[in-house]
């Protein structure tokens, strides 16, 4: 039985046109789940739909069809060309949980031509992204370099931390904490549960007043200055020099200046070794899964025998994906990104000689961390589209409303991996049974 997507192949050959419409649902495998309409009057899904979608002018269609997807629909909405109602652009979780399995697809090529004739092939030239998209993969690295590169790195960090700090203090909180928290209950604020997990992390690194811990890909500094309150002498690295700047004024501000550092520097430059500890919260995202031997290698000649580290990541569920992001995440959020399962991670760990101690998922924690940053963004908004502008406040809503369903659906995980570097008698220098509160 022929479908009405599968007719734009005889609208081709009849020289039939399309509406904006019926190029959207031509695009689509399955049914249009929300309400759409277009500025040339058309409409498409279910009417009673307590979520619309319109596009507003030939632009808005021109980035969907050009690149059916996340990166399209990215576009059209960044840019202001396709608008969504019944949502706040600081938190579309609504609409992206109602929009729920919707899958693109690339058309064939006679629908292509029923698309180009409708709209006009000049229609469908390329034309310029959001001035917040980065760079396509391929271009980056005639310009930055190879992936993973310390150039490229350090062009990825700048596109995604050094945006304001002003505007990271309105959507983090005071904590200015970018990493998943650590919730004893679904009743504990953001900030108590970013303290929890700075506690968790302290306290499975078995730190001590006295003890060296390098922090690395430290961000604003919150491990460093919880170490640090604790008598712990600390140094913290970062790639964005806005991060290192805010947090080592922060350092000074806290009195803590004589045990701790935070410091604009790619991590493998840090000179320093024999700490107690290393702790990595959030910077494998940032890695690269083929270098993770060289990662875990570099953590292991920083630590004494018998010290500790602690590995915080995002990951797939399983080790068989790509380890490649999606294309909005990759061009507007984090580019050269990369997610791999614990297991690939664990296995890293154990093949550079470190010794695993302990596992574990965080993965609802951070769908409520996630949760609360988006109702901080609701909040500020004003300020967020004033500080940083609209397009960029519109990116961190979809970015972090998307993620909070991708943790709920088990699309991501967050994993806390605890190991050891063992000394030449290969025994243990902590407690037989986990030492810290959970």
């Amino acid at each position: 039985m022929t479908t009405f997507r599968d007719r734009s192949d005889v609208f081709a050959e009849l020289g039939t046109k399309l509406t904006i419409a019926e190029i959207f649902e031509t695009l689509l495998d399955g049914p249009v789940p929300i309400s759409l309409s277009a500025h040339d009057g058309s409409s498409t899904g279910p009417a009673d739909s307590k979520y619309s979608l319109e596009i507003l002018n030939p632009r808005g269609i021109n980035y969907i069809a050009t690149a059916p997807g996340d990166l399209g629909m990215a576009r059209a909405y960044i840019s202001g060309d396709m608008k969504a109602d019944g949502i706040h652009p600081g938190d579309p979780y609504e609409i992206l949980a109602a929009m729920g399995e919707m899958r693109f697809r690339r058309p064939s090529a006679l629908a292509l031509v029923t698309i180009a004739r409708s709209l006009g092939w000049d229609a469908l030239k390329p034309i310029a992204p959001p001035p917040q998209e980065t760079l396509p993969r391929w271009r980056r690295i005639a310009l930055e370099g190879l992936r993973h590169s310390k150039t490229r790195d350090a062009e990825a960090i700048h596109h995604h931390y050094d945006v304001s700090n002003k505007f990271y203090e309105y959507v983090l909180g005071p904590s200015m904490t970018y990493t998943c928290a650590c919730y004893e209950d679904e009743g504990q604020t953001l900030e108590q549960a970013q303290e929890n997990k700075y506690r968790l992390v302290f306290e499975k690194l078995n730190l001590k007043a006295g003890d060296r811990l390098l922090d690395i890909g430290c961000g604003w500094g919150g491990m460093v200055r919880y170490a640090a309150k604790r008598g712990v002498q600390v140094i913290g690295a970062t790639l964005s020099a806005e991060q290192a700047e805010w947090g080592q004024k922060k350092v000074v501000e806290e009195g803590l200046a004589d045990l701790a550092e935070v410091r604009h520097s790619d991590y493998r430059d840090v000179r320093e070794s024999n700490f107690d500890a290393v702790s990595s919260i959030g910077l494998t995202e940032h890695i690269g899964v083929q270098n993770y031997p060289s990662y875990f290698g570099f953590i292991k000649g920083k630590l004494r025998d018998g010290g500790l580290f602690l590995n915080h990541c995002i990951t797939r569920p399983d080790n068989t994906r790509t380890t490649k992001a999606g294309d909005f995440i990759d061009r507007y959020v984090f580019p050269d990104g990369e997610l791999i399962g614990s297991g690939r991670i664990i296995s890293e760990v154990q093949n550079t000689g470190l010794e695993v101690l302990h596992e574990e998922n965080l993965r609802p924690h951070y769908a409520l961390t996630l949760a609360e940053w988006c109702k901080n963004l609701v909040e500020n908004w004003d300020a967020c589209v004033a500080e940083a502008g609209e397009g960029t406040a519109k990116v961190w809503g979809l970015y972090m409303a998307g993620s909070r369903l991708g943790f709920q659906r088990n699309v991501v995980q967050l994993h806390q991996v605890l190991g050891m570097k063992l000394g030449p008698n290969e025994t243990w220098d902590v407690p037989l049974r986990p030492w810290w509160k959970a």
